[in-house]
């Protein structure tokens, strides 16, 4: 058994304090909006951490023998098991991106997860990954990156009026280390305009779908990451990031069957990603399952220079191996005993989300080293977590765009109601909102986590709201095939217990590895190299898994 997890050693008080004073940052205004002051923060030139990212990408546990219905179709593959393959010189980076083209070609028409394909930039990048040395788990894996983050010389729209013609002078933090440990970036996705909705146009149309139910766009296919999740789960790409301020990362993984994880405040660096609200944006990934969440959030993290709100912090510990299963006798295991904690009526009722709940904790129940136990919600639960007490955010995302809501509101499409409300609301306001929202954190921290290490949740509030970790994973589907998730909660840091108690769940169950079916094919970027065309006979699948 490793280590013990990050969050025995941490000092809730001072978290507490931290967050106090990030409210004081945001309150003299610290974000960085407008397209004429991109360089205004600048790129990441020294990266403090490279060289213990890329010991960890490189370790045995980020590879995983794959799955031989994996190997049949290469965008079935995880980020571990394409690895294994590419490290075995059994799959080449160009063959990953050519299978992930073809999807797009074919049926991005449908499901418009992309607003830009980099088709000719990431074959160039693929083949250049086959000749250079390889770098870790990450070498040669196409990922899909949402609009909002800055990719250097390339169209960064936020999905806005307000950007429609921005091309960043250099990559966002967690886009450039991504691309450092050798990731190719297949195309800009799709996303709620300005991160406030689910993916439309700027005017409000619906443009991407669920995956899982590609021809009925009433089917809310998640948050404002809407196209990541889509891009992913309709095997357009390996992986891909997102961003979080109301649930855009914990809501679209779990309508489409993903794993995605958001960091505690700073795990991350924001910077070069456009931004929504300086205390509440997470950037973090939407994966296929733990271990990808792991390699993922193992390349992003860490101190970023630019960024005051990743200094600091506890090091990274080692996600990977905590999203690695742990077997005793044959039998799985979690890596460190944890108690999980239920909170009143999340079992409630006959739907099918409740029966689907029921089987997780049963499921979890049966874990050795889990323990269920019942926790109450902290005083003041409902108005500290209510609607009124989350508009606290609105003035904190409108203040860096005043000068667009002075001169031309046109800009913010069909949101711009909910950005003059965060103009019009007074400075009083959200000062008590900061303060209510510190008792809040005051409370969960000792109160709920006195009792527990992690928690089950139905929301996404008040975790994203208050900088700490969650975890969203399915947990089983409805009658009519639509994918049903769950959020665990955990202490700040603790993303490595929040990764075991999911890889552990995913080891004995397999919601995670089904796939949607394919949708009408529609033409889209480019007519070649059909999907079919790339999967493999029976006996080449048993060639490349010896």
């Amino acid at each position: 058994m490793t280590a013990e997890p990050l969050d025995r050693s941490i000092d809730r008080r001072a978290f507490l304090a931290r967050a106090a004073a990030l409210a004081i940052a945001s309150a003299a205004g610290a974000t960085v909006a407008s397209p004429s002051l991109a360089l205004a923060v600048g790129p990441l030139s020294v990266d403090p951490g490279a060289e213990t990212r890329n010991r960890a990408l490189d370790q045995p546990n980020a590879y995983t023998q794959p799955r031989p219905e994996a190997v049949a179709d290469p965008t079935e593959l995880t980020i571990a098991e394409a690895a294994w393959l590419i490290r075995a010189n059994k799959l080449t980076p160009e063959q990953l991106v050519e299978a992930y083209l073809a999807r797009i070609s074919t049926y991005d028409g449908t499901y418009q997860a992309f607003n830009l394909v980099l088709a000719d930039a990431a074959t160039a990048a693929a083949r250049a990954a086959v000749r250079a040395p390889r770098l870790g788990a990450l070498h040669g894996i196409p990922l899909a990156i949402k609009d909002n983050y800055y990719t250097e010389g390339v169209l960064t729209t936020a999905n806005s009026f307000l950007f429609k013609d921005f091309v960043p002078p250099y990559d966002a933090t967690a886009v450039a280390r991504l691309k450092a440990g050798g990731a190719i970036v297949l195309g800009k996705t799709q996303m709620g305009p300005l991160a406030t909705t689910r993916a439309t146009t700027p005017a409000g149309v619906i443009t991407t779908v669920n995956a899982w139910t590609p021809t009925n766009r009433n089917t809310d296919p998640g948050g404002s990451s809407t196209g990541t999740a889509t891009a992913v789960a309709g095997r357009m790409a390996t992986s891909g990031i997102g961003t979080q301020t109301g649930g855009s990362i914990t809501a679209p993984s779990n309508a489409q069957n993903l794993t995605g994880l958001k960091p505690t405040m700073g795990r991350v660096s924001a910077t070069g990603v456009i931004p929504l609200s300086y205390t509440r944006d997470h950037p973090g990934p939407l994966a296929r399952d733990a271990k990808d969440a792991a390699i993922m959030l193992t390349a992003m993290a860490g101190e970023d220079p630019a960024d005051p709100r990743s200094q600091g912090l506890p090091d990274v510990p080692d996600l990977i191996d905590a999203a690695t299963p742990v077997y005793r006798r044959n039998r799985v295991r979690l890596r460190w005993n944890t108690r999980i904690g239920v909170l009143p009526g999340f079992t409630n009722g006959t739907s099918a989300t409740a029966a689907a709940r029921q089987g997780y904790l049963a499921q979890l129940a049966e874990i050795p080293g889990a323990t269920l136990v019942d926790v109450s919600l902290p005083d003041g639960w409902s108005q500290l977590t209510g609607s009124t007490f989350n508009n606290i955010r609105l003035p904190e995302r409108s203040e860096p765009f005043m000068p667009y809501l002075r001169t031309d509101l046109r800009g913010f499409g069909v949101s711009v109601t909910s950005w003059l409300q965060g103009a019009l609301l007074g400075g009083n306001e959200f000062l008590t909102g900061q303060r209510a929202k510190l008792l809040l954190m005051e409370r969960v921290l000792n109160d709920l986590f006195d009792v527990c290490d992690v928690v089950v949740q139905t929301d996404p509030v008040p975790f994203d709201i208050l900088g700490l970790p969650e975890i969203a994973f399915p947990i089983g589907f409805t009658a009519a095939g639509v994918p049903i998730g769950t959020i665990l909660g955990g202490l700040p840091y603790a993303e490595d217990r929040l990764l075991s108690v999911v890889a552990a769940y995913q080891a004995t169950t397999d919601w995670h590895l089904r796939r949607p079916a394919d949708p009408p094919a529609t033409a889209r970027m480019r007519a070649e190299a059909p999907a079919e065309a790339l999967r493999l006979t029976a006996e080449q699948v048993a060639e490349l898994t010896q």
